[in-house]
């Protein structure tokens, strides 16, 4: 059986070898990853990995894993900014709070069929200053990242508790995703 692994993130690359999971292949899936009227964000962020994990083509003897991670603040979702003043709202938004990141992971098995699993982890930023904004917004760590931070990086320092799974804020959570393998007959390394 070979792993594919749905996603260019190199940090879910990293973070599937530190559970001896090495993929035969990466692939990037195309999918549109825009909320939905009405959508929670539990609901989103399932659906993106089983559209992700869906999205790729997976050969007979392949297993294909897929994750999308994203932020809510109550029922809204923080997705990627989309320029500098929508980062500097974001992290205002982050400021002080108590907000989920919320981490799916999705597993097409060799009999074709799509398991979840979820990790939601309450992460509690400090009252973040003006400069320390404007010092991360410069730093160009936020950009690309759901809810505009990464808490692998420079916005660790803003991270006053965290209750869950370190690497689902990082964008796998390897519990959940160790889990779903092992369900597959995967054998770790």
């Amino acid at each position: 059986m070979r792993l594919v692994l749905a996603s260019t993130s190199p940090r879910r690359l990293d973070l599937l070898k530190r559970i001896g999971a090495e993929p035969a292949r990466v692939a990037a899936p195309d999918v549109d990853e825009d909320v939905r009227a009405g959508e929670t964000p539990r609901a989103y962020v399932q659906r993106v990995a089983i559209d992700k994990a869906h999205a790729v083509a997976r050969g007979e003897d392949e297993i294909v894993l897929a994750g999308d991670t994203t932020i809510a603040v109550g029922k809204r979702i923080l997705a990627k900014p989309e320029n500098e003043a929508d980062l500097r709202r974001m992290l205002g938004l982050l400021s002080g709070r108590r907000h989920h990141c919320l981490s799916a992971v999705c597993l097409i098995g060799l009999d074709g069929k799509a398991r979840t699993r979820l990790s939601d982890t309450v992460v509690t930023f400090k009252r973040l200053s003006e400069a320390e904004i404007d010092w991360y917004v410069a730093s160009g760590e936020g950009m690309g990242k759901a809810g505009g931070y990464a808490i692998q990086g420079k916005a660790e320092a803003f991270v006053r508790a965290l209750s869950g799974s370190h690497s689902g804020v990082v964008g796998l959570p390897v519990f959940e995703t160790r889990a779903l393998l092992a369900s597959a007959g995967y054998v770790l390394g």
